[in-house]
This record gives structure tokens, sequence and C-alpha cells, in this order.
């Protein structure tokens, strides 16, 4: 199984012991103060392709490899799901719930129903089927990493679109997450209306009138974009 040998460990005896197929679950986004958190399952074949060697931790990987490796999952995996939760969604029932609600949503909307999940660090209840919580998940098992890369790749395209559509805030460099330049820009131009405004930094900030986005839906309301793809 080349490099990925070891990421298949875990999968391999849960297949073994009839308990496949293995779905993987994991986030990009959670620790930012802009931008929406995205969750996504990946549901791998039990075959190891050559070209998803390089699977690891998307944070391990850089981002030209990330992008290698993107549509190449999309296309090897049995089945896959992208669920994003907005800012103000977040707001609304807080991160934790927002993070358990979109794995939810993401094992739920797999074409495939899976016979066990991994999940990345912690337990999610409500899964229809057995899980378990892989501290590390996505260093230590293939499809909670490819998992990881569908939820980044995604993330931080977005995040580049919104820095097109809200310039000055760097959006595409730091991807909405706590860096210096991302500090100084919101104390000097105030939070948008991708901001967490459940976020302390942000709500220092709030005294200043929020920069909107051109709202998505006709009425205004904002809804929460996902995709999905079996193969």
């Amino acid at each position: 199984m080349r490099r990925a040998g070891g990421l298949r460990t875990l999968e391999a005896a849960l297949i073994r012991g009839g308990l496949g197929p293995v779905a993987g679950v994991d986030e990009a986004g959670r620790g930012c103060c802009a931008g929406p958190l995205v969750v996504a399952a990946c549901l791998l074949a039990p075959k190891a392709y050559d070209s998803l060697a390089e699977l690891d931790d998307s944070k391990k990987l850089t981002e030209a490899t990330r992008e290698r490796l993107f549509p190449v999952i999309q296309r090897r995996a049995l089945a896959w799901k992208v669920v994003v939760v907005p800012a103000w969604e977040i707001d609304r029932i807080g991160i934790h719930v927002a993070n358990i609600e979109g794995m939810r949503r993401a094992v739920m909307g797999l074409d495939a129903e899976p016979g066990y999940v991994l999940t990345d660090g912690f337990r999610v209840p409500g899964i229809p089927v057995p899980s378990l919580p892989v501290i590390g998940g996505d260093a230590s098992a293939a499809c909670i990493a490819a998992a990881s890369i569908l939820a980044k790749v995604t993330r931080d395209r977005m995040m580049v679109e919104m820095d097109r559509r809200l310039p000055g805030y760097g959006f595409a460099a730091h991807k909405g997450y706590n860096t210096p330049e991302h500090m100084a820009a919101l104390k000097e131009l105030g939070p948008t209306s991708e901001h967490r405004r459940s976020w302390r930094n942000v709500r220092l900030t709030d005294s200043i009138d929020p920069v909107e986005i051109e709202p998505d839906m006709p009425d205004g309301t904002r809804v929460a974009a996902d995709a999905a793809h079996a193969g």
C-alpha cells in the first residue's frame, strides 16, 4: 500500500471484522473567526490506489498537493459529501454544536451507507452506525485524511472567492484565522457579514458598521451549501 499503508491499518482491521465500508469525517475552519465551517465525509474503497499514496493530514500537505489530490479523492471514493455551515449558523448554535451537526449531515448525506464511521478527535452522537473518535485521525486513517483534504480545499477556495468580494481583509492568505494581519484589518475595517459575531475578538470591533456581502438569495436569507457525489 506504499506510503498510505499505515493510514489503512485501522480501516483494514474494521473491514476484516465485517464492519466496512468505513467512512472518515473531518472539518476545516473550526478555529477561524471569519468564514464558514466546512465538514466532509469520505467513504474510500478498500483498494489502496497508487494515486492516493500521498494521503495525509491536509495541514501537513502543500496547497499544490491538496489541489492535486482533491479530484482524485472525488473520483476514487465510493461516496463523499461536503457540508458548509455558514457563520450565522455558527453564531446561532455555537461552534461545537455546529461541528457535531455538520458531521452528522455529512455522514447522512453520503450516497452509500457506511458500516462504520471514524471521526477526527471526538465522539459524534446521532450517527446511525457504529463510530469511533480517533485522536489525530487525519494523520492516522486514510478515510479521515481524505475527508480533511476535501474539507480544506473546499473552504480555502471559498475564502479566496470571499477575498475577491471583500477586499482588504486578506482572506485569500489567512483564510479567516486570527493572524496579526487579519486582526489589524478587522480593527480598521470592522467585521463583515462573514465574521462570526459570537467570537470575542469580533465583538470588540462590532461597533463599526459591518461590511455586507450581497445576499445569496432574493429575499436576503442565507442557506448552508453542500455538495455530494458517489462513484
